[in-house]
C-alpha cells in the first residue's frame, strides 16, 4: 500500500494534469516583500566571521544592487553572472539581480576557467558580479512585473556528461520547492524565525539555494553562511551561531565525527539533520543519530532539473530504510520507464518544481523533457510503500554476461565494508562477459586494504554476480569534478588486479 507521510491539501491539478499548489506568491520579489513586511527586524542573513543582516537590511541593501545594475543597463529578462564566493554578498548579488527584474545565473566557481567562460558566453550575460570588485550601487529599486511563469534564474549542470547545460528555473519553480521543503521537513506555521538553517555547502548548487536559501527567506528564517568549508570552521559555527538545522554530503558528516575534538562540541541545539547526493552506509545513519540526539533524520533526492528536491526520506524512516531517498513530494509525480525483471527502469519526474527546459539547447531539451515528464537518467525502484531507491545512472550501469549489475548498489555496499573510506565502482571490460565489476577503493587513513575482509563482507550482502572481479586501491581522493560528483571515466584507466577467489 503506498504511503503519503507528507500534507496534501490545497493541491490541485492543472489543465495539462500538473500537480500545483494553491495560493502561491506570484514571483520571488513578492515572496520577500511580503517576508520583510511581517519580521523586518528578524535575522535573515547571517556570514560566519562576517556580516548580519535582518531582512530589513537585505531587502535596503538588495534593492540598492538591483538599482545599481539598472544603472548598468540590466532590464527585465537580462542575464546577471553570480561569481562571488558564498557570503552576504552572493546571497546581495542573487536577489539584487531578481530585484533588478534580471535572471541570476550562479556560476560554479569550482569550474576550470574555460568551463567559467563558456557559461558566460551560453548563457549571454550583460553583466558579471566578480570577487573583488563591489557590488553595483544606485537608488533602490524592485522589479514587481514577474509572473509565475516567467525565467528567475540558470543554473548550469555540472557537465559530467558534455557541455554543462543551463537549467530554466521559473518563479513557479522555485516557489514549488519553497512549499514542498515546508512539508517534507515539516515547518509548522511561524515557526519560521526559530530556525538557524547552516549552509555549508556552495550556494551556486541548488540543495544550497533552492532548497535552503530561498525556503528560509519565505518563512522568515536565518540562514547562516558559511564562507569557505573547513571541518572545525563547520563545527564551531553550529554552536556559535546556535544552528537548529544542516545539510551535507555524507562525506562530510564521515569527516566531522573523526574529528579528535568533535566531542567537544555541544550539538544538541541540532533539531534536523539532512543528507544526500551520494550512497549512505547504514552504519553512518547511525552514528549521525547518535552524535545528533535531538535531530530528526532526512535522506532527500533532487537534480538541477527539478529545482532540488523532489523525494524526501523522513525521520520516521531514516533509520529502517537507509538505502531509500523517500517519497515522492506532494506535487511530485514519479514513473518508472521500461523496468527490467528486478523492477528498475528510468526514473521520470512530473512536478512544477521541473524547469522550463535548458537554455539555448533545443535539441537536449527536447530529448530530456518529454510529454511534460522529465526524464533524469537515473536508474530507480519504487516499492509498494511508494519509497523510491536510486540504482544507478542509465550510463554507468555494468552488463556482466547479460546480468545487469546496478552500481550505486554495490557502492551502498561498500560503504559498510571495514576499512573503505570511500569507493566508486566501474565496468572493467572482458573478452568473455563483456564487462565485470571492478572498484576503486579509497582506505580509511590510516589503514590498509584488507581485501579478504571487505569480500567477505559484500559476499553476506550481494548476489555473487555484483561482488567485485577486481579492486583498484588508491591513496589519494576519488577525482571529482568541479560540483562534487565522481569522475568515473578517469576511474576506468585505474590499474585493476583480479580479486581473490577464496
Amino acid at each position: 500500500m503506498t504511503v503519503q507521510p507528507f500534507a496534501t491539501n490545497g493541491i490541485y491539478r492543472d489543465d495539462a494534469g500538473i500537480a500545483q499548489y494553491e495560493n502561491q506568491p506570484e514571483s520571488l520579489v513578492a515572496m520577500l516583500r511580503a517576508t520583510v513586511e511581517q519580521w523586518p527586524e528578524q535575522e535573515a542573513i547571517a556570514e560566519v566571521d562576517g556580516e548580519h543582516l535582518s531582512y530589513r537590511q537585505l531587502w535596503d541593501r538588495a534593492a540598492r544592487v538591483a538599482g545599481g545594475l539598472r544603472d548598468n543597463g540590466i532590464r527585465p529578462g537580462d542575464r546577471v553572472g553570480v561569481l562571488l564566493d558564498n557570503g552576504a554578498d552572493w546571497v546581495l548579488g542573487f536577489l539584487g539581480s531578481v530585484l533588478a527584474g534580471g535572471v541570476p545565473v550562479p556560476v560554479n566557481t569550482r569550474f576550470a576557467a574555460p568551463e567559467i567562460e563558456y557559461v558566460l558566453t551560453d548563457s549571454a550575460v550583460s553583466h558579471a558580479l566578480r570577487p573583488g570588485a563591489p557590488l553595483p550601487d544606485g537608488a533602490p529599486y524592485a522589479y514587481d512585473g514577474a509572473v509565475s511563469a516567467d525565467l528567475a534564474a540558470i543554473f548550469y549542470t555540472s557537465g559530467t556528461t558534455g557541455r554543462p547545460k543551463g537549467a530554466m528555473t521559473t518563479h513557479g519553480n522555485f516557489l514549488s520547492t519553497v512549499e514542498n521543503t515546508r512539508r517534507l521537513v515539516g515547518i509548522a506555521d511561524g515557526e519560521g524565525p526559530r530556525l538557524r538553517n547552516l549552509v555549508s555547502v556552495p550556494l551556486f548548487h541548488v540543495t544550497a539555494c533552492n532548497s535552503q536559501l530561498i525556503p528560509q527567506l519565505a518563512i522568515g528564517g536565518s540562514t547562516i553562511v558559511l564562507p569557505k568549508f573547513a571541518v572545525q570552521t563547520f563545527l564551531r559555527a553550529m554552536v556559535d551561531e546556535r544552528v537548529t538545522s544542516i545539510t551535507n554530503t555524507p562525506a562530510i558528516y564521515y569527516l566531522a565525527f573523526r574529528q579528535e575534538n568533535f566531542g567537544d562540541f555541544d550539538l544538541s541545539g541540532i533539531n534536523r539533520v539532512a543528507y544526500g547526493g551520494a550512497p549512505v552506509a547504514p552504519a553512518l545513519v547511525e552514528q549521525i543519530a547518535k552524535h545528533f540526539p535531538n535531530a530528526r533524520l532526512a535522506n532527500g533526492f533532487g537534480l538541477t532539473e527539478t529545482s532540488s528536491i523532489s523525494t524526501y526520506l523522513p525521520h520516521e524512516w531514516a533509520l529502517e530504510h537507509p538505502e531509500s531517498v523517500g517519497f515522492a513530494a506532494p506535487v511530485v509525480d514519479l514513473a518508472l520507464d521500461s523496468p527490467d525483471d528486478a523492477g528498475v527502469g528510468e526514473l521520470l519526474i512530473r512536478g512544477p518544481n521541473v524547469v522550463a527546459g535548458y537554455w539555448n539547447k533545443p535539441d537536449a531539451t527536447a530529448a530530456t523533457f518529454v510529454d511534460g515528464w522529465l526524464r533524469t537518467g537515473d536508474l530507480a525502484r519504487i516499492d509498494e510503500q511508494g519509497l523510491v531507491s536510486i540504482a544507478d545512472r542509465a550510463k554507468d550501469m555494468i552488463n556482466r554476461g547479460g546480468e545487469n549489475v546496478y552500481c550505486v548498489e554495490v557502492e551502498n555496499a561498500l560503504a559498510g565494508a571495514p576499512g573503505i573510506g570511500e569507493s566508486a565502482v566501474v565496468g572493467v571490460p572482458d573478452s568473455m562477459m563483456g564487462e565485470k565489476v571492478g572498484a576503486v577503493v579509497v582506505p580509511v587513513a590510516g589503514t590498509g586494504f584488507d581485501e579478504a575482509a571487505v569480500l567477505a563482507y559484500l559476499r553476506d550482502r550481494l548476489a555473487d554476480f555484483k561482488v567485485p572481479q577486481y579492486f583498484s586501491v588508491r591513496s589519494e581522493p576519488l577525482p571529482r569534478n568541479p560540483g562534487g560528483k565522481i569522475l568515473k571515466d578517469r576511474l576506468r584507466s585505474e590499474p585493476f588486479k583480479p580479486a581473490s577467489r577464496g
